[in-house]
């Protein structure tokens, strides 16, 4: 998307919360506050190397606004050279304030203006250091880097996150949220934003640094809870379709894990093992569920402090400029500390072997942290099966980092039948006994001649969701009493009649 295009978004977002009379908002011009905001941040990253090309004066006023001479840009670079990199811009806060407090009625946004801002910043960060003289300055990247990463931790101290190809399931700990009028410190956890104040909180650190204050669990064994939450997550994995090797796998580690805590309870020793996984398999086949639950496993157990799962795959990892990489990945690893770091596709990391690839950088990094949190972070790589051993050979220290190994089968017909009718149920939709048997059928000649996308669980979900519009295209032709229920709940056979690609 052009910068333009991002910029004039943002200008309605502006309008939206000024409408909306967020705070003090509609006493600003908040458009102008943005871009304003906006500028100085393009001077800031220019203050790396002092050298504001042409090309930027140009970008900076064709998009801005702002015509920034020689002695305009020596004046500016004395506000920012110091504390700016720690500062949330003003007109941010009443982004934070829109979004937190879902100010916006209807919000076509849905209370991702904020998320958007920053990822604006980004983009127009990157072109305004391409437009430098040569390759951009290494100073200006981590710049960049730094203080888009300052933006997102301080987001967070709100409840509000950024999709970074960065997906986060919260562990039993991570339970922040927004409550008015709550001042950040206060026995509840939270954190109040008030404009033109700073992005930080009481002492000085981060807002997203709060953390919620411990809940009282009355006279309730805390061992007790934890069992039965551990059994319940057994229950989970058990229900899901297939998997059965998978589940002995599993279920084996946490009998291992449970006869160690007893065995540490009892002040014997345990053999020092690793913790990380590579699952093996084929897109579709569970993994990032079971990656889930093994997080809240090792977290009821108290393995690990939280017990989240983060979610992410190279895009999330790896940069464009030397440097950006390790600096990028240790951002995830410092959301994933505490639970579990789950990379899809691990081996899109060393595939590409060119001299410009940073992928092994942001493996190197992994490794590192592996060790340096070995009682804070397990670190799950998952992918193809055959790719995923390629991978493991590029790095002599991956294999011996990583004790277990799990193969992820692909379901069979019937598994993915049964699949299909809880994915239908939750839907709200039900199969005939004939469309079933179609479905069967399809299946059945989908495994036998399998393609290389081959996806399970995916194309299940692909194949349920041309179910649906078949189907809708049916009933809606049927008279009006012919609509019942039953009708506009049950797929049937031609409604199925799906060809796969």
């Amino acid at each position: 998307m052009a910068i333009m295009e991002r910029l004039d978004e943002c200008d309605r977002m502006c309008r939206a919360i000024t409408d909306a009379r967020v705070s003090d908002a509609a006493q600003h011009d908040l458009t102008g506050l943005l871009h304003r905001d906006l500028m100085y941040f393009c001077v800031y990253l220019s203050l790396q190397d002092r050298n504001f090309t042409a090309a930027q004066r140009g970008y900076v006023k064709a998009n801005l606004g702002y015509d920034l001479s020689y002695t305009d840009r020596t004046g500016l670079y004395d506000k920012v050279a110091v504390g700016y990199a720690e500062k949330l811009p003003t007109s941010m806060k009443y982004f934070i304030l829109a979004d937190a407090k879902g100010k916006i009625p209807n919000d076509p946004w849905q209370n991702k203006k904020t998320a958007y801002l920053i990822a604006t910043y980004e983009a127009l960060g990157r072109e305004f250091l391409a437009l430098s003289s040569g390759d951009p300055d290494q100073g200006a990247v981590q710049a960049l880097t730094e203080y888009i990463r300052m933006l997102d931790k301080t987001i967070e101290g709100y409840g509000l996150f950024r999709n970074k190809n960065i997906k986060v399931t919260p562990g039993k700990s991570s339970n922040v949220k927004i409550t008015p009028g709550k001042t950040a410190g206060s026995s509840s956890g939270t954190a109040v934003l008030t404009p033109g104040s700073s992005g930080t909180v009481s002492g000085g650190k981060p807002a997203a640094a709060v953390k919620p204050a411990a809940e009282k669990t009355g006279e309730t064994n805390a061992s007790d809870l934890s069992e039965d939450r551990i059994d319940e997550i057994l229950a989970e994995l058990n229900s899901l379709v297939g998997l059965d090797v998978v589940k002995e796998e599993i279920e084996n580690l946490v009998n291992l894990l449970r006869v160690q805590q007893m065995r540490k309870e009892l002040g014997l020793s345990n053999a020092g093992t690793s913790r990380h996984m590579v699952f093996y398999g084929n897109p579709g086949t569970g993994k990032t569920t079971v990656a889930r639950l093994i997080a809240g496993i090792y977290g009821e157990l108290g393995l690990l402090p939280t017990g989240q799962l983060v979610e992410v795959d190279r895009s999330g990892l790896v940069g464009g400029y030397v440097g950006q990489t390790a600096i990028k990945t240790k951002e995830v690893i410092d959301q994933a500390v505490g639970g579990v770091l789950f990379v899809d596709e691990a081996y899109t990391l060393t595939q590409n072997k060119g001299q410009n690839d940073f992928g092994p950088e942001a493996v190197e990094t992994i490794l590192k942290a592996m060790e340096d949190y070995r009682d804070e972070l397990v670190v799950i790589v998952a992918g193809y099966t055959e790719l995923m051993k390629d991978f493991l050979k590029t790095n002599p220290g991956l294999t011996s980092r990583f004790n277990y190994f799990i193969e992820f089968p692909d379901y069979t017909p019937e598994e993915l039948v049964a699949i299909l009718k809880t994915m239908c149920k939750k839907n709200e939709y039900s199969l005939s006994q004939a469309a079933e048997a179609r479905a069967l059928e399809i299946f059945t000649a989908r495994c036998e001649n399998k393609p290389e996308n081959f996806a399970n669980a995916r194309e299940v979900r692909n194949f349920l969701e041309k179910a649906m519009l078949k189907h809708a295209a049916r009933v809606t032709k049927l008279p009006k009493e012919q609509r019942t229920r039953e009708a506009l709940t049950t797929l049937e056979a031609p409604d199925v009649e799906i060809k796969l690609r």
